[in-house]
C-alpha cells in the first residue's frame, strides 16, 4: 500500500484548478455542444461506457451529487420530502427500511411511484431501490415475504445450492416488489462468539466456506434479477460492538485481515460481485488514527480496489450510525469523508431537508474544491455505468411493479417448499450422540414445553399433544427474568421432561436454572448458539438458528425422530 501524502499542486496545476473553478461557478448547466443530441438521456442508444461519460459530462453539480446519495423514508409510503429529492434533485437511489413494510402491495406501489418520478427528470436515470433482506434474523420487507432459516442455517447444511436458492427465492420476492438491490449476503466471518450484531447473520467461522456460500447466494440473487451487495467490508465478525451505537474496534493486523476477513471478498471479487458495502469499523493496528474503514482510503482504495482488484460499486453502511458520525464530528463531514475515501453511494436512513448541511456543505465544497468535485463525478460515473449495464441488460427488475400481482408472487410458492427443506437440512446437535424424543416415549411421561414463540409451541404440540405450556417473553427486563425464575420451578414440579427454547441471554438464564433440576432437559437453541455454549449438561441440545416457522417445523421434526440430523454446527463451541 502507498500511504504517502500527496504532493502540493504545482503552479500549472493550480492555474488549471482556478480555470476549472471558474467554469463550475459560472455555468451550473454544462454545455450540450458535445456532439450528442440535445435530448440525450439514460435510454439513448449508445455503448454504455460512452453514454455514461456523456451523461456525467452533461450533469450539473446538483445532479452529480444527488446521483450518489441514497435516502430512506419512514412510514408506509414515501413522504413529500423524499419525492421532492427525486423530482427536484434527481436523487440516485432510495432504500426501503423495515419500519412499516407489513403491506407488501403498498411497498410495490411506493417503488412504482418513485421510479415514475425519476423518469420525469431530464436525463431519465432510474433509481436503485434497495433493502436489507438477508434472510433469517434480518428481514426489512415483512408482510408476506418468506421468513427464511438464515445464513448460519445455510452454514450448518454446508451445501452451496442452499445458499444459491436462498438468494434466488429472496430475490424473486424482492423483484416482485420492484426492489432491484439487496444488501446481502453478509459475509462477515463468525470469529467472535460474543458478537451480538452479526451472530446468525454469518455463514460460519470458516472463511473459505463463507466465501463459497456468499458467492453462491450472490449468484442466486443476480439470477433472480436483484443486485447482491456483500457486507460489511472488511469484516464485522470479530467484535461484540454494534456500529449503530458506537465505533467497533477490531484489534488485528494486516496479515490476519488478509488470511481471515478478506478471504470471502477474494472469492466474491473473483466471481464478479457487483456491489460491496463498507462498514463503520476501526482497525487501529492497520490505520492507527481510529478512522472507520468506511471513511478510509487505505481500506477502500489501497486494499479493496488496488490490492484485491475490485471494480464494482462501494456503498456505505448507513451514515446515521454513530460509528461514522462520532469519528467525523458530524453527518455532513462524515459524508464528505466517505466520498473522498472512494465510496460510490452514500446512505442515510432518514431523508434530510433539501438544504440541510449534508447537502449544502458538500455541494458548496464541489464548487470550491476541484478535487472533491472530481471525486463526486467519478462516483456518479461508476453508478450510472452500473445502472446502464444493469437496466439495459437481459435480467433486471421492472421499474414499475404491478402491486396487484404481489399476492401471487409473495411468498414465492416454490420458495416456500425449498425453505422448509433447507431448514430440515440445517438442524444440528450438540455432541456426537442424539436420541430422538419420540411421541411414543413422550406419551409415557409428563412433558412441559417452555418457550416464547407461538409457532414453536404449536409445532411441538403436534408431536406431544398432552404437554403443558410455560410461556415467557422474547424480550425481558431483569424483573421479568426474576419473576419467571420464581415461577418456573413451581411449573415444572410435576413434569418429567422439559423442552425449553433459548433465543437470547434472558431465556438462557431460565434454561441454566434447570441444571440439576432432576428432570430430563431438552434445549432448543435458535439464533446465536453462544447462549447455550455452556449447556452440555442438558440431555439434548438442538440448534435451529432462526425463529422462522420453517425452522420450528424442522427442529420439531428432528426432535420427534421424523427426520434425521443433517446439519453440523458451523462454529467451534469451546
Amino acid at each position: 500500500m502507498n500511504l504517502t501524502a500527496k504532493k502540493p499542486l504545482n503552479r500549472f496545476a493550480a492555474f488549471c484548478a482556478i480555470l476549472f473553478l471558474s467554469s463550475v461557478l459560472f455555468a451550473e448547466t454544462p454545455s450540450a455542444d458535445d456532439g450528442y443530441p440535445e435530448d440525450l438521456d439514460f435510454w439513448s442508444n449508445y455503448p454504455n461506457e460512452e453514454l455514461a461519460q456523456a451523461l456525467v459530462d452533461r450533469m450539473t453539480d446538483s445532479e452529480l451529487l444527488a446521483q450518489i446519495l441514497m435516502f430512506g423514508w419512514s412510514g408506509s409510503e414515501p413522504d413529500s420530502l423524499l419525492t421532492s429529492w427525486v423530482s427536484q434533485r434527481s436523487l440516485g437511489s432510495v432504500k426501503v427500511y423495515g419500519w412499516d413494510t407489513n403491506d407488501t402491495k403498498q411497498v410495490a406501489a411506493s417503488v412504482k411511484l418513485v421510479q415514475k418520478l425519476a423518469q420525469e427528470n431530464r436525463l431519465k436515470i432510474p433509481l436503485y431501490v434497495a433493502t436489507d433482506q438477508e434472510g433469517g434474523w434480518i428481514r426489512h420487507i415483512k408482510g408476506d415475504t418468506s421468513d427464511t432459516p438464515g445464513n448460519l442455517a445455510i452454514g450448518s447444511s454446508g451445501i452451496p445450492s442452499d445458499a444459491y436458492y436462498t438468494g434466488y427465492y429472496i430475490g424473486k420476492e424482492m423483484a416482485a416488489l420492484g426492489i432491484n438491490m439487496n444488501f446481502a449476503p453478509t459475509v462477515d466471518v463468525y470469529t467472535n462468539m460474543e458478537s451480538s450484531v452479526i451472530g446468525p447473520r454469518s455463514f460460519g467461522e470458516d472463511p473459505e466456506y463463507v466465501g463459497i456460500l456468499g458467492a453462491a447466494f450472490s449468484k442466486g440473487s443476480l439470477d433472480a434479477g436483484v443486485i447482491p451487495t456483500a457486507k460489511h467490508f472488511p469484516g464485522h465478525g470479530d467484535t461484540e460492538a454494534d456500529s449503530h451505537g458506537n465505533l467497533p474496534v477490531i484489534n488485528i493486523g494486516l496479515d490476519l485481515l488478509y488470511e481471515r476477513e478478506l478471504v470471502p471478498y477474494k472469492y466474491l471479487i473473483d466471481w464478479g460481485i457487483p456491489a460491496i458495502m463498507s462498514g463503520h469499523l476501526s482497525f487501529p493496528q492497520i490505520v492507527p488514527n481510529n478512522e472507520p474503514a468506511s471513511l478510509s482510503k487505505v481500506f477502500l482504495q489501497d486494499i479493496l480496489r488496488d490490492s484485491l482488484g475490485y471494480e464494482g460499486l462501494i456503498i456505505t453502511d448507513d451514515m446515521m450510525m454513530n460509528g461514522a458520525t462520532t469519528y467525523a464530528g458530524g453527518l455532513s463531514i462524515a459524508v464528505r469523508y466517505a466520498i473522498e475515501a472512494g465510496n460510490d453511494i452514500i446512505i442515510s436512513s432518514t431523508t434530510p431537508g433539501l438544504n440541510e448541511a449534508i447537502w449544502r456543505n458538500n455541494y458548496n465544497r464541489m464548487q470550491s474544491v476541484p478535487e472533491f468535485r472530481e471525486c463526486v463525478k467519478k462516483a456518479a460515473h461508476r453508478v450510472i455505468k452500473s445502472k446502464l449495464d444493469y437496466f439495459k441488460g437481459p435480467n433486471h427488475v421492472t421499474l414499475y411493479p404491478d402491486e396487484n400481482l404481489v399476492a401471487s408472487k409473495v411468498p414465492d410458492p416454490e420458495g416456500s417448499v425449498f425453505f422448509l427443506q433447507q431448514a430440515c437440512r440445517s438442524i444440528s446437535v450438540m455432541g456426537d450422540d442424539f436420541e430422538p424424543y419420540t411421541p411414543e416415549e413422550a406419551a409415557k411421561e409428563r412433558v412441559l414445553i417452555c418457550g416464547q414463540f407461538f409457532s414453536y409451541t404449536d409445532e411441538l404440540l403436534k408431536r406431544y399433544p398432552h404437554a403443558g405450556i410455560f410461556s415467557y417473553k422474547y424480550s425481558m427486563t431483569a424483573s421479568n427474568v426474576s419473576q419467571f425464575l420464581s415461577d418456573l420451578p413451581r411449573s415444572y414440579r410435576n413434569f418429567d421432561t422439559i423442552i425449553i427454547c433459548v433465543a437470547n441471554e434472558e431465556s438462557a438464564i431460565l434454561a441454566r436454572s434447570l441444571k440439576d433440576c432432576g428432570k430430563k432437559v431438552i434445549v432448543i437453541s435458535i439464533l446465536a448458539p453462544v447462549f447455550v455454549a455452556d449447556m452440555d449438561w442438558a440431555d439434548t441440545v438442538l440448534f435451529a438458528y432462526s425463529y422462522s416457522d420453517y425452522s420450528f417445523k424442522a427442529v420439531a421434526s428432528v426432535l420427534a425422530g421424523e427426520i434425521p440430523v443433517f446439519g453440523k454446527l458451523p462454529l467451534t463451541m469451546d
